[in-house]
């Protein structure tokens, strides 16, 4: 009877050990998700700025046309991107900071562009937009990496298997294309 009684007991355990764990990493898996929603809303906001800095730049440079069509066609790609996996929108996003970071570096050598009021308006949106997108971006990576933690360690990873919870993948930006960030304003 007492034998009985402590098997059923650490059973119990088990059983309440195996449903935290599982909710743990439903919790983790749903806080990862509101973090990626994130990032797609400041992406967004940056999708809708191009436009507004294309434009802006483009009555002063006129004869910068290949510029300005890598800038609209990289911003074309980030939102057909958009709503994908992890990997082709960070591509696309690579490429639109990159297109973003030659079309900031045309329009120095503009002087009466650069001093206009709507450019460095439009310049200060983009630069809190990408300190936005980093904090957005290490807030879904801390995510990220705490469900990867407890889907990969022991006993985590026998409760991971059975309900098919897998690895996610971090959202990353190169050293590069952080350094070449639109507008000369440092991201912290």
């Amino acid at each position: 009877m007492i034998v009985a009684g402590i098997v059923a007991v650490v059973a119990l355990a088990l059983v309440l050990a195996l449903i935290l764990l599982h909710n743990a990493m439903v919790r983790g898996r749903n806080l990862a998700e509101e973090a990626w929603s994130g990032i797609n809303v400041q992406l967004r906001r940056r999708h809708d700025l191009v436009p507004l800095l294309v434009s802006a730049v483009q009555g002063y440079a006129l004869h910068e046309k290949d510029v300005l069509s890598a800038v609209s066609a990289a911003r074309q790609a980030g939102m057909k991107a958009a709503g994908g996996d992890i990997h082709t929108v960070g591509e696309a996003e690579k490429g639109l900071s990159l297109a973003l970071g030659r079309l900031m570096a045309v329009a120095e050598a503009y002087p009466e562009l650069k001093a206009g009021e709507n450019f460095l308006q439009l310049q200060k949106s983009l630069a809190e937009l990408e300190n936005d997108i980093q904090m957005a971006r290490r807030y879904y990576n801390g995510t990220v990496r705490d469900q990867n933690n407890r889907i990969m360690q022991f006993p985590g990873n026998l409760v991971a298997a059975r309900f098919g919870f897998e690895p996610m993948e971090y959202f990353e930006l190169s050293a590069e294309e952080e350094a070449a960030l639109p507008g000369g304003y440092p991201v912290r």
